[in-house]
């Protein structure tokens, strides 16, 4: 980029309604990993002091999770048309190699999320189906007598192991948004600049641009 700021060119990636959803989400993923950590493992349950105590994180947590459920139902709704499977992610998955070392010059152009994007949305997806399903059956302050013994069991297992893989997942997502400069601006600003959207998402910029979206900045930030 030019070192004029006048000269940076900034994108619109994310509108408010969707960035404000998806810190909402964040928020609620973390509260619900503390105090899943804590009820999980013994060593961890000093963290439930983090909600006044291990009977009020007990009686938080599956409300918190109703809240990350319906938020992340907001954002599929908003992101499902954009996340659906092409020919060309097969492509992109298939030279990852490329993506991790930089050497990306071969790869297909792509949309508004590439393919390691797109699994993450559906893994989500999944995974939160399952932890909502089995934490309403173990949620026994409601639905005690709804369910039997074993079905609880079950539950309780499937929602250790979604909650672990979706834990695992978070920290595979922060990694990458951190690994690209340039990323986490288009969840805090909602804007990218041109030069970010051009090496990342080039099919989605050109998209942008012949939408005439794209606007040059006025006294802007450097592109990160």
């Amino acid at each position: 980029m030019a070192a004029d700021q006048a000269g940076i060119t900034f994108v619109k990636r994310h509108a408010l309604d969707v960035r404000i959803t998806h810190w909402i989400v964040a928020l609620c993923f973390i509260l619900l990993a503390l105090s899943g950590l804590a009820f999980f493992f013994p060593p961890f349950f000093f963290l439930t002091a983090l909600f006044g105590g291990g009977e009020t994180a007990r009686i938080l947590h599956p409300w918190i999770g109703l809240v990350l459920a319906l938020g992340y139902l907001y954002l599929f709704l908003r992101f499902v048309g954009a996340c659906l499977w092409h020919s060309d992610d097969s492509r992109w998955i298939s030279r990852l190699g490329q993506v991790m070392s930089g050497h990306d010059e071969n790869l297909p152009e792509v949309g508004k999320f590439n393919a390691g994007q797109k699994l993450y949305f559906w893994a989500m997806a999944l995974l939160i189906l399952v932890l909502l399903a089995s934490g309403v059956i173990t949620w026994n302050e409601y639905f005690a007598h709804a369910t039997s013994i074993p079905a609880q069991r079950i539950a309780v297992l499937a929602h250790s192991i979604a909650a672990a893989l979706a834990i695992l997942g978070f920290i595979v997502h922060i990694h990458m948004v951190t690994w690209e400069p340039g990323t986490l601006r288009a969840m805090v600003n909602g804007t990218v600049s041109g030069g970010w959207g051009w090496k990342h998402h080039r099919k989605w910029l050109r998209e942008v641009v012949s939408a005439g979206r794209a606007k040059p900045g006025t006294n802007a930030p450097p592109a990160e």
